[in-house]
């Protein structure tokens, strides 16, 4: 290191609860945990409830989009869609542009699973803001897409 390179804390210095990236983990680990009886029940697990949710509000993406949105592992996500697709939950159509590149729909059947989730998804986001006021929580919320701006690799 140079002398104009200054010193970066050592995270023991910092500490784990003063890690934002350790913080986001726990949280994310919770949540889905809290939901993992609720998906179980509907056959789901949290790539295909996340390619769920997000199909439930973008029409018709591109496989590589979803992938992107979902923040699953293309494979993962490709076996997780074949999945719901076996089960009638979504559809694939070659893109009108590019018949090589496929886009995801839900279901009207995918549809209706998603919403019997979405009321337990809710609750769980309600219960992580428990006793933040809503002046904290869209603070927070703003800060986290400034966060997702700063390191994303593409425009989603």
């Amino acid at each position: 290191m140079n002398d104009e390179t200054p010193a970066v804390p050592r995270l023991g210095e910092i500490g784990l609860t003063n890690f934002a990236p350790y913080l986001m983990n726990r949280i994310m680990g919770r949540y889905n945990a809290s939901l993992r009886e609720e998906m179980a029940d509907l056959g789901l697990s949290t790539p295909k409830m996340r390619a769920l949710a997000v199909l439930s509000v973008i029409e018709g993406p591109l496989i590589r989009e979803l992938a992107i949105y979902t923040v699953v592992d293309p494979s993962t996500l490709s076996r997780s869609l074949d999945q719901l697709q076996a089960d009638g939950l979504i559809r694939r159509e070659a893109d009108s542009a590019d018949s090589r590149a496929v886009r995801v729909f839900i279901t009207e059947a995918g549809r209706a699973t998603f919403e019997s989730l979405w009321p337990h998804m809710a609750k769980a986001q309600a219960r992580m803001f428990r006793g933040i006021p809503e002046d904290e929580r869209l603070a927070f919320t703003a800060t986290l897409q400034k966060m997702l701006t700063n390191i994303r690799k593409h425009e989603i």
